[in-house]
């Protein structure tokens, strides 16, 4: 290599999507999905900075309709969306997580199909941790591939939806699509 050239990290893809539950940042490297953000801005680069910075990559947004990184998370998306898709099969890439979170969030993503839940509890004694509900939840809450790990399907023991990234409506939507609540009405 010649000296002068600056070694290049990782490729890091991102674009946003619309979705049933509004716009979606998606960010992904050649190892998978590494990112999915909620309420995302269309016009704006920002989300993509952290996880450049992150990461050390670099970074393109490819036009609509040219992603290459994200061409199957975007179909696969669109089909869960379309009721069409129920587990994701993608390549993850986990570098956002670690330790207990990264745990708990692999225990969900294989243990916790399409329409069913799990209690906060529950999903701490899985992973061999039984009194760690809260922990779990600060996991949820740090999941940086919600909707695909599916972090909107742990709820409170009690039967409380519980607290949710994205916002309780967008919980209860997620939920709704996949036949846990009923629709609502407005």
């Amino acid at each position: 290599m010649d000296i002068t050239e600056r070694p290049r990290g990782p490729r890091l893809e991102w674009t946003v999507v619309d979705s049933d539950i509004g716009p979606l940042f998606l960010a992904a490297t050649e190892e998978g999905l590494v990112r999915v953000e909620f309420h995302a801005d269309p016009e704006q680069a920002a989300p993509a900075d952290p996880l450049i910075s992150r990461l050390g990559a670099d970074a393109w947004r490819p036009d609509p309709g040219r992603e290459v990184l994200l061409a199957e998370p975007i179909r696969q998306l669109r089909a869960y969306f379309a009721g069409r898709l129920r587990r994701f099969d993608l390549p993850l890439d986990w570098r956002l997580s670690a330790g207990f979170n990264r745990l708990v969030l692999r225990e969900l993503a294989s243990s916790v199909p399409y329409g069913s839940v799990v209690g906060y509890g529950e999903l701490a004694a899985r992973v061999g941790q039984p009194g760690a509900a809260q922990a779990v939840g600060a996991a949820m809450g740090s999941n940086p591939l919600p909707v695909v790990v599916p972090c909107h399907r742990v709820v409170e023991n009690d039967g409380g939806i519980g607290g949710f990234g994205g916002g309780v409506e967008t919980k209860r939507a997620l939920l709704a699509l996949e036949g846990v609540l009923p629709q609502p009405l407005f």
